[in-house]
Parts: structure tokens; C-alpha cells; sequence
């Protein structure tokens, strides 16, 4: 068999693709692959999931089929190793009472009566970085996974690559700021550690220049010329009728980052994309394909056109975007023709280690303390990395103010909607009320629910649950104001947002019954009665199916932790 070794892996990609097939068939993963794509030269992309469990996915790319393979196989051990398709859901009371929840060397603290920080969670300076005020109520550090308060606070030891200390970070601090930033899995320890970091760097880069407006030099074209089918790619985007911009990220040699853009001539869309490793040659090479991952070219049109408000851009919500997908918007300053820095034509080549190595200097220089967990009971080493105020994904405030533990103490009262009495009702209503939770915000998100796809659980959104649990509680004046949400906020389903605005309807009238005749008009007698039930407070949560304590009613939640039982042996 021909063996195709690429820059930066320390095996070939045959080898590396063969052990992770046959290490996830070991462990009763069975991979498929969904969809190729290739819409230019040497720009390949790829996603596959598990066929038992289909929010088991990763997408990969690379510079050709086997690359682009063991991308997204490698995404897929990370986040198998780092527990990552799990951070946004409850794993239930079953396994939030077992002996371990994420890891056997997993450590709870308990919380203390007076909210002082247990000795050993975290350290000085990180307590004063992620509680600066000495506000947090710690008892928001549980985590949303196990939601287990009498266990107290779950944490995982780090270990800081400056002396080798060990830290214990709580779970629900790394999936409140730090999501999937900093994963990543390797043949070796050092060739995952650099691809972590890489992606550490690209992303803090790319946030800064992002929010800042700065204007990137451009590559020369003889520069790009060196790597012949980076070029050729390059080439036929243009032949394509896209404007490519290809820049220097490094602002000016300090950081191993590049971008290339893509200008839409059609709907004057925005596109920047960023690649982040020590060697030029993979940085620019991932800028390209990361550009292109999941999107042939008719799927490049789309995307914001440049924007002029600075702060807008800049806002937390816009460079979130830019990290799920890169669609947020991009400044106009970014596409002046006079760059704030000059081209720098850096290269840092090595073997993983010395890259490695260059990377943590490149980290250490700017004062930045970096944190490594290592995983390897899955057979494939896999890691996670922070960098305490370079790495954060999301602001620290919302450790305070936006949580996702939020809804632990609310989770099996929204899961059990069908068995509450009119005062269970109004209190939950009272509490989604003072806690300020976003209207807009799905209710299978906020509990941490794997929603069955036709379920009402699965389109169900906290403004509608709110105006069923006014209706419940006989609040005429909550049941219409929620109504007049719903019907404003227009993404209900059809069927249940025309039995909304008849009770609207018939929330303002003084006496219905003149108007009956009508109503079965516009409504029609189905729908009519349904309304009339809703409005007596009966049959409520009728299509809400009581979840069970380990949300045992939910095939695809089961789907799900099925799989996580997989990694617990």
C-alpha cells in the first residue's frame, strides 16, 4: 500500500485513518460517511457520524480525500476524548450518582456555606481572573451535565506547561467559556498538543483582528506560487468569478496565522477564513480548505457584507458567530488597501515537539499561562487546552450572568409539565420570569435535552412554554402577552401559532360566544375547541410527554447516552 505522509502528522494518513476506524469499531462506534466535497484542486472536505447516534458527527478537511478522512476522524476521537458531544446535554441522575460522571480522576468540591473557593479549585490568580469581583455564587459552578448540587462542584486537573502544577478547573466553567477551542487528537502527544494550540492562536488572532478592524497585509503572488496547488485553488475560485483575498495573519511574525477571504461579486457577501500553524505552507493550507469545508461553490453566497459599526462587530455575539462558522460580519477597515502591518514571510518549521515548543514561547511571551489535560483510555491520545484570557470562546461575566447551569434546579419540574397542579405552574412562570431567560431560547437547549425530531419538545421555545404555563395558571393577562410573542416572533409551527392568535382572539372578547360563527371561519371548529380547552387550563402539556429522570422518553436522548455509556466501560 502506498503510505502519503503530510506535513505536521507523525504518521501516515493510511495509518492514522486504519487505527481509528479500528479503535472506534472496538468501541462500538460505527462510522459512516455522509458527503464529499471537492469543489476545487486539493481542497477536500468531508462529514461523517455515528450511524447509531447522529449527533455524533465531525466534519474534516484537507489538501486531498485521505486528509480531508483523517481530519474528521481525528475531530471525531477529540470529541470523544474530551467529552465534547456531551457538554450541552444532561446526562441524567442515573449516571449523575454513578462513581464517576466525566472521568475516573475527576475531583467534587463541595460548596461552601459562606461561597469562599474551596483551597484546591483553581488557583490564586485563576479565581481572581474568573471572579474578579468576588460575586460568582459558586453554586452556579455545578455542572449542567450531571446537575448534581449535593455532589457539589466537579473538576478536572490541568496541568500548567510553565512548572507542571496541577489545577482543578470546574466542568462547568470550561463549557461555559471555552466550548471546543483548544481539542484536539493525534498519532502522537505533540503532534495533537501543536494542533490544539495552532487552533488556540488562530482563533485569538482572528477574534482580535476581527473586533479591532485591523487591515492585514496581502501575500506577494510569488509567495503563494511556492506551494503549487494551495496556488491552483487559489486560482480556480477566481476563475469562478469570487474575489480571493490571500493575507498575512501574523501581524508582523508574532503569531503563525493566516487568512484568506472570499469577496461574493453577487451579493457582495464577506467571507474570512483563518489557518493557524508553526510551518506557513499548513497555515495557509488550512485558511484555504477551512474556507471551503462543507461548501461547494454554489453554497459560498450568503454571507454579510461588510460592515461599518465597529462596535457591533466587535460585540461577543458576532464573533461567536465567527467561531461556529465564520459568517459574522467583517469591518471595512479589514479590507482597506493600506494593511496595518507589514508582510512578514515567516516559517517555523520542526518536528511536533520543537513546534510544540515554539508555540508555548509564542503563548508565554504574551504572559499567558497554558493548562493541559491529557486523555488516553480511548486508545488515541486526544487533549484540551486553556489559556487562561487568550483562549475564552465567550466573555467570563457569563459565569455570572449567562450560565448554562442555570436550569439545573428547573430541569425535571419542565420535564414533568404534565403532573403539575396550577401553583407548580405558576411558580415555574415566576422563576423563568425572574431569571430573565430569553424568550427566543428552545427549551431542549435550556434543559439540556436530545429532542426527538418531531416532538413538540423538539420546536418548543421558553416564550411558548411560558404562555402554557399562564394558560395552566388561568393568567389571562401573561397568556396574551405570550400569545402576541408568538405571534411576533413568527417560527412557531403553523398549527399551533393559528391556535395561539384564537386565543388571542378570544382573550378579547367579551363574550365569545356572539362571534362563534366566525371564529369557525377563521379558525376552524378544531382548532376553535382546542383554543377554548387551552383558555379553561386543560390538556396544557398534552403533546409534552412527561421526560423521566433520566429523560428515558426521548429516543434520541437515549441515542445519546447510550454512546456516552460506550466510553464508561
Amino acid at each position: 500500500m502506498t503510505h502519503h505522509f503530510i506535513i505536521g502528522k507523525d504518521a501516515a494518513l493510511e495509518t492514522s485513518i486504519d487505527t481509528m476506524h479500528a479503535k472506534l469499531a472496538a468501541l462500538g462506534f460505527h462510522i459512516e460517511e455522509r458527503s464529499w466535497l471537492n469543489p476545487v484542486a486539493d481542497a477536500w472536505s468531508v462529514h461523517i457520524r455515528d450511524k447509531d447516534c447522529p449527533l455524533l458527527f465531525t466534519n474534516g478537511k484537507g489538501a486531498s480525500k485521505q486528509a480531508a478522512l483523517a481530519s474528521a476522524l481525528g475531530e471525531f476521537f477529540e470529541r470523544l476524548g474530551c467529552h465534547y458531544f456531551w457538554t450541552h446535554y444532561y446526562l441524567g441522575t442515573t449516571i449523575a450518582q454513578q462513581d464517576y460522571v466525566h472521568y475516573p480522576q475527576e475531583r467534587w468540591f463541595d460548596i461552601p456555606e459562606d461561597n469562599t473557593w474551596p483551597d484546591e479549585l483553581l488557583n490564586d490568580e485563576l479565581r481572581e481572573f474568573y471572579d474578579p469581583e468576588a460575586s460568582l455564587d459558586l453554586s452556579t459552578l455545578v455542572d449542567r451535565n450531571s446537575g448534581n448540587a449535593d455532589r457539589g462542584i466537579c473538576a478536572i486537573p490541568y496541568q500548567r506547561q510553565s512548572d507542571s502544577a496541577t489545577c482543578w478547573f470546574p466542568v462547568n466553567i470550561i463549557g461555559n467559556l471555552y466550548v471546543s477551542n483548544g481539542m484536539s487528537a493525534g498519532n502522537t502527544a505533540t503532534e495533537a498538543r501543536t494542533q490544539a494550540l495552532s487552533e488556540v492562536l488562530e482563533r485569538h488572532v482572528k477574534f482580535r483582528v476581527i473586533s479591532e478592524g485591523i487591515c492585514l497585509p496581502d501575500v506577494p503572488e510569488h509567495v503563494i506560487a511556492r506551494y503549487p496547488s494551495i496556488a491552483q485553488g487559489i486560482s480556480e475560485l477566481r476563475a469562478a468569478g469570487f474575489g480571493i483575498l490571500v493575507k498575512d495573519a501574523s501581524l508582523d511574525g508574532r503569531y503563525p496565522v493566516m487568512n484568506v477571504t472570499m469577496l461574493h461579486p453577487n451579493d457582495q457577501g464577506c467571507f474570512a477564513s483563518f489557518g493557524a500553524h508553526p510551518r506557513f505552507e499548513v497555515a495557509l493550507e488550512r485558511a484555504l480548505t477551512e474556507l471551503l469545508q462543507g461548501r461547494d461553490l454554489d453554497a459560498l453566497a450568503g454571507f454579510h457584507p461588510p460592515g461599518f459599526d465597529l462596535e457591533e462587530i466587535a460585540d461577543p455575539q458576532n464573533l461567536e458567530i465567527h467561531f461556529v462558522d465564520s459568517s459574522g460580519i467583517i469591518s471595512w477597515e479589514f479590507l482597506r488597501a493600506t494593511p496595518d502591518y507589514e508582510f512578514n514571510d515567516w516559517d517555523h518549521p520542526g518536528t511536533t515537539a520543537e513546534e510544540f515548543n515554539w508555540l508555548c514561547d509564542c503563548i508565554h511571551q504574551d504572559t499567558c499561562e497554558i493548562y493541559i489535560a491529557d486523555f488516553t483510555d480511548l486508545g488515541i491520545y486526544s487533549c484540551r487546552i486553556l489559556v487562561p484570557s487568550m483562549s475564552e470562546i465567550y466573555p467570563i461575566d457569563d459565569l455570572e450572568w449567562d450560565n448554562n447551569s442555570i436550569a439545573n434546579d428547573l430541569r425535571h419540574t419542565i420535564g414533568n409539565l404534565q403532573n403539575l397542579d396550577i401553583a407548580e405552574s405558576t411558580a415555574l412562570l415566576d422563576e423563568l420570569n425572574q431569571r430573565d431567560v430569553p424568550d427566543q431560547q428552545l427549551v431542549a437547549a435550556f434543559i439540556g435535552l436530545a429532542a426527538d425530531a418531531n416532538s413538540h419538545w423538539k420546536t418548543l421555545r421558553i416564550g411558548e412554554l411560558k404562555t402554557l404555563l399562564a394558560l395552566h395558571s388561568h393568567d389571562t393577562d401573561n397568556a396574551l402577552a405570550g400569545c402576541e410573542w408568538i405571534s411576533n416572533f413568527n417560527q412557531i409551527d403553523p398549527a399551533r401559532q393559528k391556535i395561539y392568535n384564537c386565543i388571542a382572539t378570544l382573550l378579547q372578547l367579551t363574550d365569545s360566544q356572539l362571534y362563534n360563527d366566525s371564529l369557525i371561519q377563521l379558525y376552524g371548529e378544531v382548532n376553535l375547541t382546542r383554543s377554548q380547552e387551552l383558555i379553561r387550563g386543560e390538556n396544557c402539556f398534552a403533546d409534552l410527554a412527561v421526560l423521566g429522570k433520566d429523560f428515558e422518553k426521548s429516543e434520541m436522548h437515549q441515542q445519546l447516552l447510550n454512546a456516552y455509556r460506550k466510553l464508561m466501560g
